[in-house]
């Protein structure tokens, strides 16, 4: 009896140890997707996103799978992330170089952008306004339908326009290099 439990304590271990190795291995397997977007600075500097890309498959997002209105994680699985080597500034806000987590606000005629000091959150739901380092406004458009979650950066000069798209929605915002 005691051989079966030593036996049975093993094969537990041996599980515990591959399962989390096996999912973190198949990331790419998931119905989210890992995505990255990166802007580059003249200087070389740089500002990085991770994030799980969700496909639309018919559905209705904006309004209904995320509602309007409440904190959303941007995108899927864990929270994304934002890393950034340079010091820069979106709306009033001051972001030191240094790794965040942001988040969104999506409503019809504009969205919230939230920088998080926390990271290495799940996403939901959002229990972190005190770490919070502040919050920028975006701007939509109405763009083409896009099937997949997109985050993606535009660099001019000192600025990455960063942008997020997803179904009919395209919600952009600057940050400026410097302070």
């Amino acid at each position: 009896m005691q051989r079966r439990i030593v036996l049975l304590m093993a094969i537990m271990l041996v599980f515990g140890a591959i399962a989390p190795a096996q999912m973190s291995k198949d990331k790419s397997q998931r119905p989210s997707p890992p995505a990255q977007a990166q802007c580059k600075f003249s200087d070389g500097k740089t500002i990085s996103v991770d994030y799980s890309s969700p496909r639309t498959k018919g559905r209705k997002i904006f309004g209904d799978l995320v509602p309007y209105g409440e904190v959303w994680r941007t995108g899927a699985n864990e929270a994304t992330t934002f890393m950034t080597t340079a010091d820069l500034k979106a709306g009033n806000v001051q972001v030191p170089a240094g790794n965040y987590t942001i988040f969104t606000v999506p409503n019809q005629d504009k969205w919230t952008l939230i920088i998080n000091k926390k990271t290495g959150e799940w996403g939901i739901p959002y229990k972190y306004e005190s770490d919070e380092l502040g919050r920028v406004d975006m701007k939509i458009s109405q763009t083409s339908p896009v099937e997949n979650f997109t985050i993606a950066f535009d660099q001019k000069g000192s600025t990455c326009s960063m942008s997020i798209s997803w179904e009919r929605t395209k919600a952009t915002t600057d940050f400026l290099e410097g302070k």
